[in-house]
C-alpha cells in the first residue's frame, strides 16, 4: 500500500467496489489522469472498476436539454449500478453526478430515488481519498514548485479547497506556492467559453498573470477543462509554466508530457 488509509468503514468491510467515472476530457485528451486516478484509488485498497459509460450530461443540461441530459444520467445510474462508490476526476462532472442528477428526476418516484442514491454514493477523486478513505499521505515525489487553481465547481458546489492541498503538502520534493486569487475562475465554464469568447480571454488573461506572478513552474488543479483554458493561454503567451491535473502529481504519474507538450521522440 502506498497510501495511509483509516480502517473500514460501514461500507469498507471488504475491499470497496470503486467505478471510475472517467469523464469525456479525460477519455477523449487526456487518459493518463484516468490511470494516475486508478493507481491513486488501488494504492487506497480500493477494487477499482470501469464500466462503459459516456458524458455525464453536463454540457446538455446547461443548454436546457433536460430530454437529452436525463437520458445520459439513467445510463450512468444503471452503469454503476454494482458499485459501493462511484468517483471522478472531476469537480465539474462531480457536481453534476452529485448535484443535478435528483434534481433532474424530482417528482419521478423510482428514478428519483435512484439519483439519490446515485449521488450519496459518488465523489470527486481527491474528496473521496481524504474525507471518505481518510487518505493522510500519498506515495509521490516531485521535483518542482506548484500552484494550484480551485476550480468553481468542484470549490462551490462540492467543498474541494483543503482535500488536493492537504496531499500536495505530503509530496517530496515539492513546494506549493498560493495564486493571489486561487477561487477566482479561469473563464472557461464549459459553453461560456464558446459562446461568450472575449470575455473568456479576458477573464483567463487575469489568471494567466496571476499564475506567472507566482513564479511556480508547474499549474494544477482537479478539472481538465478549466486546465485546457488555462494551459492554452499560458502556450499562447511564450510561458514555460506546464499545466497537470493534481491526481498525476499525486500518483507519481508526471514524468510524461504536460498538457500541450509533444511526446518525446526516443533514441533509436
Amino acid at each position: 500500500m502506498n497510501a495511509t488509509a483509516a480502517p473500514a468503514g460501514p461500507s469498507r468491510t471488504s475491499q470497496p467496489r470503486v467505478g471510475l467515472f472517467v469523464t469525456c476530457l479525460v477519455d477523449i485528451i487526456r487518459p493518463s489522469v484516468g490511470f494516475a486516478a486508478v493507481k491513486l484509488l488501488e494504492d487506497a485498497g480500493c477494487k477499482v472498476v470501469v464500466p462503459s459509460q459516456t458524458c455525464c450530461g453536463q454540457p446538455a443540461y446547461n443548454s436546457g436539454d433536460r430530454a437529452t441530459a436525463k437520458r445520459l444520467a439513467r445510463q450512468a445510474i444503471d452503469a454503476f449500478e454494482d458499485c459501493d462508490y462511484v468517483v471522478a476526476p472531476s469537480g465539474s462532472c462531480g457536481g453534476m453526478l452529485i448535484k443535478h442528477y435528483p434534481d433532474l428526476f424530482a417528482g419521478e418516484p423510482d428514478l428519483e430515488t435512484r439519483a439519490e442514491r446515485f449521488a450519496e454514493k459518488t465523489h470527486e477523486l481527491v474528496s473521496f481519498l481524504v474525507d471518505v478513505l481518510k487518505v493522510e499521505k500519498v506515495a509521490a515525489r516531485y521535483e518542482g514548485t506548484v500552484a494550484y487553481h480551485d476550480s468553481c465547481a468542484g470549490l462551490r458546489e462540492l467543498g474541494i479547497k483543503a482535500q488536493p492541498r492537504r496531499l500536495l503538502a505530503g509530496v517530496e520534493g515539492l513546494t506549493l506556492v498560493e495564486l493571489a486569487e486561487p477561487e477566482t475562475c479561469c473563464g472557461f465554464g464549459g459553453l461560456f467559453a464558446t459562446k461568450y469568447g472575449e470575455l473568456s480571454n479576458a477573464i483567463v488573461s487575469r489568471k494567466a498573470e496571476d499564475i506567472q506572478a507566482t513564479k511556480a513552474d508547474t499549474l494544477l488543479a482537479g478539472d481538465l477543462g478549466c486546465l485546457l483554458n488555462m494551459a492554452g493561454k499560458l502556450s499562447r503567451e511564450g510561458s514555460a509554466v506546464k499545466a497537470r491535473h493534481v491526481a498525476e502529481i499525486l500518483a507519481g504519474m508526471a514524468d510524461g508530457p504536460a498538457m500541450g507538450e509533444a511526446e518525446k521522440e526516443t533514441a533509436r
